[in-house]
């Protein structure tokens, strides 16, 4: 990790540096932070004379060599001090609360409106809205992509930031040239490297947006996990949340095996803050609130909860598990002095 003295290298600067480092058969990945920037070295960077050449420059301070096998995300790299707003919120500060439909329902876009309204009335910090979904079966709904135009509309309306999932790379440009502030890489997508690069190197063109990477439901060790966020980083975006949102073999009465309690564990290894999604944890609505403090009392930095106006109106996972915003906010509510007490 290369530290400049001054806040960035100069565009002058930078070729010279990625001119050396290509000697070596490595290459240099900016890594833009709002006030200062760093630079990875991607490749094998434990050659002497490379990191020599490298630090006799005068306008370098030093390089930081991480023993891991994430560089970026590890707790001691020099991202350790990165911090990540969404919307007003600095994630390590205060509690995250994003909130909203399972599916929005491009035919009845009143009812995202409604709950886009209703959730943030209940304080949540951030709307969630899938625009296009990932489905077991082939004949079950899809998504839309005029859904984006309804997410985007939510938006405007409550001035709320706003969280869809994307799959293949003309979704990820179709949300970032909507203006969707954070991008969700969902469960079926957190080992699809080719996804994560794409994910990177695109969001690194918009500082201000974030990547909610949630846990595969086949991930073993948590490093897989952290390597996935590593993916992401290494192409040029620092701004990763971890989601944990329950894992394999389910548990009788759980849709997924609840994984909330691997907080502190990720919080060992990575500076990057956790944010539980107790929804599809637990699957059902009744199971919501309890797995959610359980979240919060591990450390959780924030919450992604499905939440929906009606949700015997929803078209997607709405009718089993989304809270209504009156259950929504008096968890809010308990989460946030649940934070505060454990924090003293």
């Amino acid at each position: 990790m290369i530290l400049p003295k001054a806040n960035r290298l100069t565009p002058e600067q930078l070729d010279e540096v990625t001119a050396i480092v290509a000697e070596f058969g490595c290459r240099i990945q900016p890594i833009v932070g709002a006030v200062r920037s760093i630079y990875a070295i991607l490749g094998d960077e434990r050659d002497e004379l490379m990191i020599n050449r490298i630090e006799g420059l005068e306008y370098i301070e030093r390089i930081d060599r991480i023993q891991s096998q994430f560089k970026l995300m590890d707790k001691r790299s020099d991202l350790a001090t990165h911090r990540i707003r969404v919307g007003g919120v600095t994630l390590g500060e205060k509690l995250l609360v994003i909130a909203g439909q399972c599916t929005i329902d491009p035919k009845n876009p009143n009812y995202f409106y409604e709950t886009a309204a209703a959730v943030k009335e209940a304080g949540a910090d951030s709307i969630r809205g899938g625009v296009w979904k990932p489905r077991t079966n082939p004949y079950s709904f899809q998504g839309d992509a005029k859904s984006l135009d309804i997410l985007m509309e939510g938006s405007r309306r409550t001035g709320l930031p706003v969280d869809a999932e994307v799959m293949d790379e003309e979704q990820v440009e179709l949300a970032l040239d909507a203006g969707v502030h954070m991008l969700q890489v969902g469960a079926r997508n957190a080992l699809n490297y080719s996804l994560l690069r794409t994910i990177g190197r695109e969001v690194a063109k918009r500082p201000d947006a974030v990547v909610l990477l949630k846990r595969s439901i086949h991930m073993g060790p948590i490093s897989e996990f952290i390597s996935a966020a590593e993916y992401i980083a290494a192409f040029g975006n620092p701004n990763v949340i971890l989601c944990p949102r329950g894992t394999s073999p389910t548990m009788d009465g759980y849709r997924n095996h609840p994984d909330e309690s691997i907080t502190p564990l990720l919080k060992e290894k990575t500076w990057a803050p956790v944010v539980v999604d107790p929804s599809h944890s637990v699957g059902k609505a009744s199971y919501v609130p309890a797995c959610a403090l359980a979240a919060v009392a591990y450390g959780a930095d924030g919450l992604c909860i499905e939440s929906h106006v009606s949700p015997s109106h929803g078209i997607g996972d709405d009718p089993k598990q989304a809270l209504t915003p009156d259950v929504l906010k008096k968890l809010i509510q308990q989460a946030r002095q649940l934070r505060a007490l454990r924090r003293g």
